[in-house]
């Protein structure tokens, strides 16, 4: 039996993806533009802990495909200072992103999110599923 060319490519980009967060967890290598997240296995559900701090929840959207949850976030700069001249801006448009890869199927429709004080958790109770996207809307 073949096997699909694409096989090999995915099996590297997953390789890749577990070192690059292997490596984060170990010694605290943080990606410019990737969200900081604690993923717990609590026997029935993944819970997914990510530190957002500076946005609010219409700047997030999250997303559950294919066993993945993809996270991103955008915030926009601050209107024009009008009373004045800056010294310093530092506080301009950014942007981060997360995927994460789930190790087991679970109900796309009883998912849930919340957000509060700069911190999503994101509940995802395990069963199997479908093979569809679901938007996931955060509380």
């Amino acid at each position: 039996m073949r096997r699909n060319p694409f096989d090999n490519i995915e099996e590297m980009l997953d390789r890749v993806s577990r070192q690059v967060e292997e490596g984060m967890t170990a010694g605290g290598l943080q990606v410019p533009g990737s969200v900081p997240v604690d993923v717990a296995d609590r026997d029935e559900e993944y819970v997914v802990m990510a530190d957002l701090p500076g946005y609010e929840t219409d700047d997030i959207d999250l997303t559950l495909s294919n066993g993945t949850l993809r996270l991103e976030a955008t915030r926009s700069g601050d209107a024009e200072y009008v009373e004045g001249r800056y010294i310093r801006r530092e506080r301009t448009e950014t942007s981060a992103s997360r995927r994460i890869r789930l190790p087991e199927p679970v109900d796309e429709e009883a998912v849930a999110a919340g957000f509060e004080n700069g911190v999503l958790t994101v509940r995802l109770p395990k069963v199997s599923s479908g093979e569809d996207s679901q938007r996931i809307d955060i509380e």
